[in-house]
């Protein structure tokens, strides 16, 4: 049994599929990219409902899908089943950090798109990826970036601004988009510096709706903005959050129809040759 801890309460509150919907065209084109064949066995960690880990399936490949919060995992499946793609994926319940139920060099591919980064002890994560992946086969993460102008990284920077500050010892998952501690943290888990390699990407948002109405998903079901409101709330700067929020998705949006928003955010894509 796997036990609570904070980011199970995080991610398993609210409805993070209501993000993942957004988020769609952006996996199926990412994964499109990786190379993979019906001869790959793929984990995908963090996997949320699948926004990467059924277009890898639709490629033939077999793949398991890992998340840390239950409703994610049962979201997964059914969409699965949905399309028709449950012998080929299969979700179920983990941690980042300590995958003990999979076998040492038992996948071709782990690919982990803003998911393993919100794992705590990112080292052990680094280590359990390593562990996982056979000789010859390779990792693939997508992480935000710190301090990036771009959508997400504002998200949670202003977020974080109203939230409560974080527990004693906590590492930030930002930490995951600066080069330098990835190095530091999959050269520690036995992977030589040349075989790490960074390219920036570009994930997009698209919401058949208004700026404000992707903050009202951002503020209803994502579990960070949730937290910053809540905390907010209390200090009475809820109409504060609100408003940076709302401006900060409406100066991003290029979309030209006033009644859509199409929003690009940009990531640290990390390579690792194991």
């Amino acid at each position: 049994m796997i036990p609570m801890n904070p980011n199970k309460a995080l991610w398993e509150k609210g409805d993070f599929t209501r993000i993942a919907a957004s988020m769609r065209e952006s996996g199926e084109a990412l994964v499109k990219d990786l190379g993979i064949t019906p001869a790959h066995k793929v984990l995908d960690l963090g996997c949320g409902d699948g926004t990467t880990a059924l277009p890898a399936a639709r490629l033939g490949a077999t793949v398991i899908g890992v998340d840390i919060a239950r409703n994610l995992v049962e979201a997964g499946n059914k969409r699965a089943r949905e399309a028709g793609l449950h012998e080929k994926v299969a979700f179920r319940e983990g941690d980042a950090s300590n995958l003990h139920d999979l076998e040492d060099r038992s996948f071709d591919l782990v690919v982990s798109i803003f998911g393993a980064m919100f794992a705590p002890r990112p080292h052990d994560v680094a280590k359990e990826m390593v562990r996982v992946t056979r000789p010859g086969g390779g990792i693939v993460m997508g992480n935000w970036i710190p301090n990036d102008p771009t959508l997400v990284a504002q998200i949670l920077k202003i977020s974080s601004a109203y939230a409560p500050p974080p527990p004693e010892g906590f590492v930030s998952p930002m930490t995951w988009g600066l080069e330098s501690k990835v190095i530091e943290r999959f050269t520690a888990a036995g992977v030589p510096k040349e075989n790490i390699s960074f390219t920036r990407d570009s994930y997009t948002f698209n919401f058949p709706n208004a700026p404000a109405a992707l903050v009202d998903e951002f503020q209803n079901y994502y579990g960070p903005t949730m937290n910053a409101f809540e905390a907010a709330q209390k200090n009475g700067r809820a109409g504060e959050l609100r408003k940076e929020l709302d401006d900060l998705f409406a100066a991003h949006n290029r979309s030209t129809n006033p009644e859509a928003t199409s929003i690009s955010a940009t990531f640290l894509r990390v390579t690792v040759s194991c």
